[in-house]
């Protein structure tokens, strides 16, 4: 039994797709932004104030790996930017099924239109930054991805039902 990553954008629905699938599978779902919250006794927002991105990215990895030593079968939701690395895209490949969940800059833009918690778009122009993050990290999303999920427009039941058809038999 693989596990399954959620990956994609943040406000893609990773986190509520991953609590729903990981209760149709009967499977523990892992938010690796979560693990590094209890890790470290602090929120991400406080880790990139205090400790800056780059400490950040470095937990995300050490998250991958110590992931890699764990029992497969869950679910797991990691944090938008993850992918960015390339030894983090690798990670992800060894750690089982990576579903990227592919979302337009719209549709992003009102779902985290009162987000205050994302460090990354605090500041200036949300949609500007939603639109220049997204075309930077569009195609390592894909690069990561075994299977890609559009999810503009659908319900989450839809999402997860088309990654039990994908992924049957993990």
């Amino acid at each position: 039994m693989k596990n399954i990553i959620l990956t994609g954008f943040m406000g893609c629905g990773k986190t509520s797709v991953g609590i729903r699938l990981s209760y149709k599978m009967r499977r523990t779902l892992t938010d690796t932004d979560k693990k590094i919250e209890r890790l470290y006794r602090m929120s991400v927002p406080e880790i990139f104030e205090k400790l800056g991105e780059e400490a950040f990215r470095d937990m995300e990895t050490q998250c991958l790996e110590r992931l890699l030593e764990e029992p497969e079968g869950q679910i797991i939701a990691v944090g938008g930017g993850l992918p960015m690395r390339e030894r983090n895209r690798g990670l992800l490949k060894k750690l089982g099924r990576v579903v990227y969940l592919r979302v337009k800059p719209e549709t992003v833009c009102i779902r985290l239109a009162a987000d205050t918690q994302r460090p990354l778009l605090q500041g200036g122009d949300k949609e500007e930054k939603v639109r220049a993050l997204m075309e930077k990290r569009a195609s390592l999303y894909e690069d990561a991805a075994d299977i890609t999920i559009d999810v503009d427009e659908k319900t989450i039941d839809v999402i997860v039902n088309e990654i039990l058809e994908k992924t049957e038999g993990e």
